[in-house]
């Protein structure tokens, strides 16, 4: 009996990858995350959404349509010294910002063990202008008081610097009823049951008020329509990146 044998747990994750390996080695799909080739990305989600999730880093649509605007139309790669802020840091953009900035990146969430310091974003203890590059992903739609963190990033970014507050629009209008509390009910009404509401486009609305100058960028903006496919954004699981800039005067 070999070792394998005796412990499933090390034969089965050598299985699987194997078998990974087998089914999405090739080269007509391309992660901008990992910067990998596969045969197809894999499906994702309560509904599945094919062509969504990288094989290799499991990178979803939005976090590839992110990276390919970071790298696109940002100035995040040119050398200079940045503070970079990130909320809720996903693994996937973790790496990019870490490498694209040194020491000048700090995460920060509420659960003071997925980050680098615990952080209430309605309650940023950092000073005024303090930042370059503040992103937040797919965070506000879990926050009672989005408005009031929709501030303090605004304060805490430097007048030159730029943002990305990116949440899923799933409502025609912005919809939240702060009296519902039941779990089961947010997910029927807001789609998870950690959510406080569905944002609608006029979510652009509500970053103006905070103080914002918002582009709205489409996958089409950021890639070519023949590399759509390729780069997976072509499906409605990409989103919209919203581009922030401070407002002057």
């Amino acid at each position: 009996m070999t070792p394998y044998d005796q412990n499933p747990r090390v034969k089965y994750p050598l299985l699987r990858k194997v078998t990974k390996r087998v089914l999405y080695t090739g080269g007509a799909r391309w992660c901008s995350v990992c910067d990998r080739s596969a045969r197809k990305f894999m499906s994702f989600g309560l509904v599945p959404r094919p062509d969504a999730r990288c094989p290799w880093c499991n990178a979803l649509e939005r976090h590839r349509l992110t990276v390919t605007f970071l790298r696109e139309r940002t100035n995040l790669f040119d050398g200079a010294p940045k503070r970079v802020l990130h909320i809720a840091p996903e693994m996937q953009i973790e790496r990019i910002l870490r490498e694209a900035v040194g020491d000048g990146y700090l995460s920060g969430d509420l659960n003071e063990e997925l980050a680098m310091e615990k952080m209430d974003i309605t309650d940023i203890q950092h000073a005024d202008n303090s930042f370059d590059v503040v992103y937040c992903s797919h965070v506000l739609e879990h926050v009672p008081d989005d408005r009031k963190a929709m501030r303090e990033f605004s304060r805490v970014l430097r007048p030159d610097g730029w943002a990305v507050l990116n949440v899923p629009i799933t409502a025609d209008k912005t919809f939240e009823d702060p009296t519902i509390e039941d779990p089961k009910e947010r997910e029927r009404l807001f789609g998870q049951h950690d959510h406080v509401r569905r944002y609608g486009p006029d979510y652009v609305d509500r970053l103006t008020e905070a103080g914002f100058d918002v582009e709205v960028i489409r996958p089409s903006e950021v890639a070519p329509a023949e590399q759509l496919a390729r780069f997976g954004l072509a499906g409605v699981g990409a989103g919209e990146v919203f581009y922030c800039r401070k407002q002057t005067g």
